[in-house]
C-alpha cells in the first residue's frame, strides 16, 4: 500500500511543530502545530526566511554563502534547547530537532525541523531553580518559614498586595529571604501563570545592566551579534524582580522610571517602542533615603516603586523561629547526607538563640551546614560549633565590630542588646563593638527611653 499521498495528514497532525526549509532558509512548508507556536499563520511563513523567527540556536555563517547555515554542515541537531520569538515579539522556549534533506543523488534540498515548545517546563524550572538557590527552607508559607509574629504579619501582607499590580519594595537586611518573599508574591498573584524573571542590579554594569533589562538589537554595541529579548519582555504578563534596585546606575534609573510610568521599553540601539505587562518588586538592604539625600537615588524613581513597602524581618526580630529553621536545615541536610544526627542539644540550641545573627538566616544555615559536617552521630553539641557561637558574648561582640559599624542596628536588635544590658549604654556598647556616643545617636535615632528597659 503506497502511504506516500497520505503524508500532509500526518504533517498536519503532529503535536509537534514541523517547518520545512529550502537549501537557502526559505521557507516552504509549516503544519498548524507550528503555526501556533510561532503565532504566525502559514501563509506569513512560507517564502520568508527561517531567520525571521530569531532562533538563538542557529548559527548563521555569513561568510560562508555555501552552507550559510551550521546544520548544512553538520546534517542534523538533536533535542536543542532554544528560543525563537513569535509574532507578538515574545520569547517562546522550544526544544529543537533537524536534519538536512538531501535529493537521490546526495544533493542538499532543504532541511526539516521538529519544534516543541517547552515554555512552561521552563518556568516551572526557574521556579524550582529559584528556591533551590534561596536559603533552602522548604516548609512553610511559600517556602517561607515561620511561626513568630513579626513572619505572621509579613505573610498577611503578601497575601494581601498580591491581588493587586501595585509595585512592591522589599526592604530587609542581607540574609533575610527578600527573594523569597518576592517569590510567594508571585505565585500568589493572578500572575502565577507566568514567567518570574530576577535582575541582580548590583551584578551588572550600566551598559549591561540597560541591556539585559531592555534587551538589544543587533549591532547596538561592540558585541552585540544578534538581537537579544530584555528581562521585561521576558517577564510580560509576569513578575519582574529587581533585586538590589539601590545599586542601579542614575541614567539607567532615568529610563526605568520612563517604562514604569509608560509601560512601553525600547531596545538598546532601536526606537520602536514595545508595550509590556509586568508587575513590578523591587528589593534592597540599603537606606534609600539616604541615597536620595546624596543624589545617588531619584527620589521620582523612589516613590514609583515605594507603593507598597514590606519589611522582611531579620533573625533578631524573630528569635522565636530559630529551633523551627534549625530543625528544617537539618532535615535538609540529612537528605544529602548518610550521617545519623537526630537533631540538636539543648545547650546548643540556647547558644544559637543568644547570638545577634547579624547574617540573618544565611548565617545560621551555614552554622548548621558546619555542625553536621562535624558532627557523625546523635545531636549536634556545642563543641560542633563555630567559635563564634561557643563564646556567644565574644562573638556578638566580634560580629558586632565588624557589622554595627558600618551598618545601624534595627530599633529590635537595638533593644535587645540594651535589655540584656539593663539598660546601661556603655555596656551595650562593648556589647555592639561600638562607642557610647553611637549607642547614644541610636536611641535618638528610635527614640527609645533606656530607662524603661532597666529592670525594676
Amino acid at each position: 500500500m503506497d502511504l506516500s499521498r497520505y503524508w500532509k495528514p500526518v504533517f498536519d497532525t503532529l503535536n509537534d511543530g514541523l517547518m520545512v526549509v529550502d537549501a537557502k532558509g526559505v521557507i516552504i512548508a509549516v503544519n498548524p502545530a507550528a503555526e501556533k507556536i510561532t503565532g504566525y499563520a502559514g501563509d506569513e511563513l512560507v517564502g520568508k526566511s527561517c531567520r525571521v523567527l530569531n532562533c538563538t540556536g542557529c548559527h548563521i555563517q555569513d561568510d560562508n554563502p555555501n552552507t550559510w547555515c551550521r546544520l548544512f554542515d553538520r546534517g542534523s541537531s538533536k533535542d536543542k534547547k532554544c528560543n525563537i520569538i513569535n509574532k507578538d515579539n515574545r520569547i517562546v522556549h522550544i526544544r529543537k530537532s533537524a536534519t538536512v534533506l538531501k535529493d537521490k543523488s546526495g544533493q542538499v534540498i532543504g532541511a526539516v525541523e521538529v519544534l516543541t515548545d517547552i515554555t512552561e517546563s521552563v518556568r516551572q524550572q526557574q521556579k524550582i531553580e529559584v528556591m533551590r538557590n534561596s536559603m533552602g527552607l522548604e516548609d512553610g508559607y511559600h517556602d517561607l518559614l515561620g511561626v513568630s509574629e513579626a513572619m505572621r504579619r509579613m505573610f498577611a501582607l503578601i497575601e494581601n498586595v498580591a491581588q493587586s499590580d501595585a509595585p512592591v519594595m522589599i526592604q530587609g537586611q542581607s540574609g533575610t529571604g527578600k527573594e523569597l518573599v518576592a517569590m510567594a508574591i508571585h505565585e500568589v498573584s493572578p500572575r502565577r501563570e507566568k514567567s518570574f524573571i530576577k535582575v541582580n542590579c548590583a551584578a551588572l554594569n550600566e551598559n549591561l545592566l540597560e541591556s539585559e533589562l531592555f534587551g538589544h538589537v543587533k549591532g547596538a554595541f561592540t558585541g552585540a551579534e544578534r538581537m537579544r529579548i530584555g528581562r521585561f519582555e521576558a517577564a510580560h504578563e509576569g513578575t519582574l524582580f529587581l533585586d538590589e534596585i539601590g545599586d542601579i546606575p542614575p541614567q539607567t534609573q532615568v529610563k526605568l522610571l520612563r517604562v514604569l510610568e509608560s509601560g512601553i521599553i525600547e531596545r538598546v540601539g532601536d526606537h520602536r517602542p514595545i508595550p509590556v505587562d509586568v508587575r513590578i518588586v523591587t528589593a534592597t538592604n540599603k537606606d534609600l533615603d539616604t541615597l536620595i539625600v546624596t543624589d545617588r537615588f531619584r527620589e521620582d524613581l523612589f516613590f514609583r516603586i515605594n507603593v507598597f513597602p514590606i519589611h522582611c524581618p531579620s533573625l533578631s526580630e524573630r528569635m522565636e523561629d530559630i529551633p523551627l529553621l534549625v530543625e528544617n536545615f537539618i532535615a535538609h541536610g540529612l537528605r544529602k547526607s548518610r550521617k545519623k544526627i537526630t537533631g540538636i542539644s539543648s545547650e546548643a540550641l540556647d547558644r544559637l538563640m543568644h547570638y545577634p545573627w547579624p547574617g540573618n538566616v544565611r548565617e545560621l544555615r551555614n552554622v548548621i551546614e558546619y555542625a553536621m559536617v562535624l558532627c557523625h552521630e546523635g545531636d549536634i553539641g556545642i563543641d560542633h560549633l563555630p567559635s563564634k557561637i561557643i563564646d556567644s558574648e565574644n562573638g556578638e561582640k566580634d560580629h558586632a565590630s565588624r557589622t554595627w559599624k558600618s551598618h545601624s542596628p534595627d530599633r529590635t536588635a537595638l533593644i535587645q542588646a540594651l535589655a540584656r544590658c539593663n539598660g546601661n549604654q556603655s555596656e551595650a556598647a562593648r556589647l555592639m563593638g561600638v562607642s557610647r556616643v553611637t549607642i547614644w545617636k541610636w536611641i535618638r535615632k528610635y527614640g527609645i527611653d533606656p530607662d524603661a528597659i532597666r529592670k525594676k
